[in-house]
């Protein structure tokens, strides 16, 4: 683990939370969704906040729409940042649609991805072919996440559902297992049609998981951040920030907004 965030203000005022750790750090990581940002404004992200974002994912299949060259200026711009950077996973869940696994990853790793993100929220995928993503992933040396869970409500998982398949993706060889809450936070995963947590899964699947500190919890909304903060401490790993959130974030978790400032104190 990495040592305490140190602050402008070192000396004169402390963070309430003086538990947060900064990069490089295996857990209360930050993973911001980018769904299109150019090259000037990501470079105006990176500059303020780097220290405070360990992943940034492309959403969804955002990467397949930038012209060649400009993804490939973004990657490595995210990179120099010591940031980690990934397409979603549902962009990895067409190329085994369409039979293309290895060349896809071969290709990821060509244009300078960094980590990978295997899921299966929207498609069936089998236990074979999630563990041949994982190893080939592996091979390529890259940041392995998956994610648990489905997009569609109607499709959603049990608490010990989810908790079997977490299981097995460590075992794969996964260094963070997200738990899908989509990018908006609403109706997914373990949220209902208000963003909020539907409880008892919720408290279930705390339960079976014992230690959690390798989940990252997709939580977009910041009712979601601020519960989880609350339950699980400022270096709990969090997920779906969008880019312009992640200093509000990022003072939810020290205890510099009210919201979590008494908490702390």
């Amino acid at each position: 683990m990495g040592e305490k965030i140190k602050n402008t203000w070192e000396g004169i005022i402390f963070f309430p939370a003086k538990e947060r750790i900064q990069k490089p750090r295996d857990t209360g990581v930050t993973m911001v969704i980018d769904k299109g940002t150019g090259l000037v404004e990501t470079k105006d992200l990176l500059e303020i906040s780097s220290s405070y974002i360990d992943f940034i994912k492309f959403g969804f299949g955002t990467s397949a729409l930038y012209p060649p060259e400009i993804l490939e200026e973004k990657v490595h711009l995210i990179q120099s940042f010591g940031v980690d950077v990934y397409p979603g996973g549902t962009f990895l869940e067409v190329a085994i649609l369409q039979d293309k696994m290895e060349q896809y990853l071969n290709r990821m790793k060509s244009i300078g991805f960094t980590a990978i993100e295997v899921s299966d929220g929207t498609i069936l995928m089998t236990e074979e072919i999630r563990r041949q993503a994982i190893s080939f992933a592996a091979g390529l040396d890259l940041n392995i996440l998956t994610e648990v869970g489905k997009k569609d409500s109607s499709k959603r998982l049990t608490p010990s559902q989810l908790v079997d398949q977490i299981k097995k993706d460590f075992e794969n060889g996964a260094r963070f297992v997200i738990v899908e809450g989509r990018d908006s936070g609403i109706n997914a995963g373990l949220y209902d049609h208000k963003g909020q947590f539907i409880q008892d899964e919720f408290e279930e699947l705390i339960s079976l998981l014992g230690d959690q500190k390798r989940i990252i919890w997709e939580a977009p909304l910041k009712s979601q951040q601020q519960e989880l903060i609350k339950k699980f401490g400022p270096n709990v790993s969090l997920g779906n920030i969008p880019p312009h959130e992640v200093f509000s974030l990022e003072a939810l978790r020290v205890g510099l907004r009210s919201d979590t400032f008494a908490h702390f104190v």
